[in-house]
């Protein structure tokens, strides 16, 4: 219960509202992307790992080993000035010095009437100076000074004793652990090919993901997906065999659609057929003229209306290039007497469905054209999208309703959404087409005063 109680708090300090700001900040910093994110699940607990076991591990053998060495070494230079301080040694102490080049490994030197010089920086990494200066403190109990920053290969150590000072070069090797760079080297060793087989795992883990990934986006767009087949770990395959059974069942229904359409269009246009020829046989009268025009309006109510139905999505994706659209828009705009410009920042070609990407911008500013007298077009085409804001000087759509004008059929007041043909399915069709795209439509107020219709698309 104690456990429970401890835990339970922690969580709650966890959960304060100060730490709200750092976990943001944290997640905001942390890669998104599902391949980053398995490295790094795979790397760092393995990095953590061995940073605790070369501090713990590392740090106890090599301060143990350290300390054994040292020890050695000054006990053996205690013993020599112990020689020293009990035998008659002759001036240049030849056999003393003989003694402890052979059998020892110690260059030794005594400075008769020698003084100790000043002390030097510690290192910034002083174990050795640690551990040398305490053995000799428990050992020789005799004023001294240390060098393990000069010549890396040697250790100087100088003693001072009665009026002299014995001066005595070690080999580092034999007062310090300088072997420990080898379990280092095999530490990161294994680390690099444990991360390299981690990394080539979870690309293989990770690619049909992204094939799923591409295929459903493509399908999203109206793009063929026919090369897409389930690969990788059991959870995947079954995701993408769901992905192709959904596919293939709204090809179907699209398919099932189009040809309900293709009858109903040909049935309604064979009876709108008969009443022309009917009304053209009648003669011009002038009570039938009203009839002729009802007609006439009939036939492009249905064509408006199959025409949202389908969404154009049995077109492919072709090459278009936005100045030759933008171009003609602007012809039209100029017969009429009113001012269309435009601008292209980055490629004029663009990969749309080319006839149903007319229609959603022809929509667009047909409904410009009928209610504004200037309309300015700013198109960008980057990497990843293709923007395209409409900017005109009309009466524009109050904001609580720029989201309506969106739905079939509805109609405002003013009725800026109505297409050529009057049936209130410009700006839906529109919407429609964009998002078959993978993009978007968006209403909002233009500087110029009016109306600012902005159309995202993936380029």
């Amino acid at each position: 219960m104690a456990l429970f109680e401890t835990l339970k708090r922690d969580a709650a300090r966890l959960s304060l509202p100060g730490w709200r700001p750092f976990t943001r900040w944290l997640r905001r910093r942390l890669p998104t992307g599902l391949y980053t994110r398995s490295l790094l699940i795979v790397i760092l607990p393995m990095l953590l790992l061995q940073t605790v076991v070369a501090a713990v591990f590392m740090e106890r053998h090599w301060r143990m080993v350290t300390e054994r060495l040292s020890e050695g070494t000054i006990r053996d230079i205690a013993a020599i000035i112990q020689v020293i301080k009990d035998y008659p040694q002759d001036s240049n102490y030849d056999q003393i010095t003989k003694i402890a080049d052979d059998a020892l490994d110690l260059t030794i030197a005594v400075e008769e009437n020698g003084e100790l010089p000043p002390p030097r920086p510690r290192p910034f990494f002083a174990i050795l100076d640690d551990i040398l200066a305490d053995q000799i403190t428990r050992q020789i109990r005799m004023p001294f000074w240390i060098d393990t920053v000069g010549d890396s290969r040697l250790v100087e150590i100088r003693v001072k004793f009665d009026d002299r000072v014995l001066r005595v070069f070690a080999r580092r090797g034999s007062t310090y652990a300088s072997n420990t760079h080898i379990f280092l080297i095999w530490m990161v060793g294994t680390a690099f090919v444990l991360v390299v087989i981690s990394i080539l795992f979870l690309r293989g883990q990770i690619r049909p993901i992204l094939m799923l990934a591409r295929a459903a986006e493509s399908f999203g767009k109206g793009q063929k997906t026919e090369g897409f087949s389930p690969r990788g770990a059991d959870e995947v395959r079954r995701a993408g065999l769901a992905f192709i059974q959904m596919r293939e069942r709204l090809e179907r229904q699209m398919e099932q659609r189009t040809a309900m359409l293709a009858g109903i269009s040909h049935d309604l246009r064979t009876i709108l057929t008969r009443f022309k020829l009917q009304l053209a046989l009648a003669g011009d009268k002038p009570e039938l003229a009203g009839m002729g025009q009802d007609v006439d309006d009939m036939q492009s109510m249905l064509e408006g209306y199959l025409a949202f139905a389908k969404g154009e999505a049995e077109e492919d994706f072709g090459q278009l290039f936005l100045s030759e659209l933008l171009e003609k828009f602007r012809t039209n705009f100029a017969l009429k007497g009113k001012v269309l410009t435009y601008t292209i920042d980055g490629d004029d070609e663009i990969a749309v469905r080319p006839n149903a990407f007319n229609r959603l911008l022809g929509n667009l500013v047909a409904n410009s054209d009928r209610y504004a007298k200037s309309l300015n077009i700013d198109a960008r085409h980057s990497a990843k999208w293709l923007t395209l804001t409409l900017d005109d000087d009309g009466p524009g759509i109050p904001p609580e309703s720029r989201e309506d004008v969106f739905k079939p059929f509805h109609r405002l007041d003013e009725a800026r959404n109505l297409d050529a043909s009057g049936t209130g399915l410009g700006l839906a069709i529109a919407r429609d087409i964009a998002r078959s795209h993978g993009g978007n439509v968006t209403l909002d107020e233009s500087p110029q005063g009016g109306l600012r219709a902005v159309i995202r698309i993936p380029a």
